[in-house]
């Protein structure tokens, strides 16, 4: 694990009561270099939406907390965000929080070619995706999945 992925597993900890308190889950902490500086990025989410004012609250408080705690090596930009609706799908709670939606996923097949499969999220549990497609239905264990995003319909 590199530097910076202990790095923001120490701010994932400090930062993660912040956040719940606010009512809202901690989806990811992201920390790197960009093309405009080293960013911090957390990204939260709440069941009916997040709005400028919970990222403005989240932005304060995590804000002040780091000022306190001094434990950013580099200066930075705060960025506090929502998932956004084409946000890849990593984990398990990823997956249980769009439970009954359509999903793209991709599983690595034989011969190193990818094997995507559209359907439905219908369980998540130990580990194990189900999906239902057109052909019935497909169980896919999180860390066999190469990509996973919604499909979104308008």
């Amino acid at each position: 694990m590199s530097h910076f992925e202990q790095l923001s597993e120490k701010i994932t900890a400090l930062i993660r009561p912040v956040v719940e308190d606010a009512g809202l889950e901690l989806v990811e902490v992201q920390y790197r270099q960009e093309s405009v500086g080293w960013i911090l990025r957390i990204i939260i989410y709440k069941e009916d939406g997040i709005g400028i004012d919970d990222c403005t609250k989240v932005s304060r408080e995590v804000s002040y907390l780091l000022d306190v705690e001094d434990r950013m090596p580099h200066k930075y930009n705060l960025e506090v965000t929502s998932p956004g609706l084409d946000r890849p799908l990593k984990t398990e709670r990823d997956f249980e929080r769009n439970i009954d939606k359509k999903v793209t996923i991709v599983v690595a097949g034989e011969d190193e070619k990818n094997i995507e499969f559209v359907g439905f999220i219908k369980n998540v549990q130990h580990g194990e995706i189900t999906i239902l497609t057109k052909d019935g239905q497909e169980v896919f264990l999180v860390e066999d999945i190469v990509k996973a995003k919604l499909v979104i319909e308008f």
